[in-house]
């Protein structure tokens, strides 16, 4: 569940960054916060802001998510236990004594 929450985080960000290069332009600047910038806007771009809007929530909503830590990641993969050696112990040679 959480590599399919990252998977679809990153999809959404891609989409929203798209979305947000489509919007024209308004050149509003600081001039748009006192009541200018609340013209009516035609339709195509209404539904463009819209879904932006609903892709900035689900990614917001995802990334919330994901940081918190309610869905705990998929644990690695235990590595093979190593192949079982033989029973009698190995003495090196160096330690081993000549015989006379």
């Amino acid at each position: 569940m959480y590599s399919f929450l990252q998977v679809v985080w990153i999809v959404v960000s891609i989409l929203m960054i798209f979305l947000v290069l489509l919007h024209s332009p308004k050149g509003d600047g600081l001039g748009g916060l006192g009541g200018q910038g609340f013209t009516a806007t035609k339709s195509a771009e209404k539904t463009l802001n819209q879904i932006t809007w609903l892709l900035l929530i689900a990614f917001l909503g995802i990334a919330i998510v994901l940081s918190a830590g309610w869905i705990k990641p998929n644990p690695p993969a235990l590595p093979a236990p190593p192949p079982a050696a033989s029973s009698a112990p190995t003495i090196p040679s160096a330690l081993t004594t000549p015989e006379n």
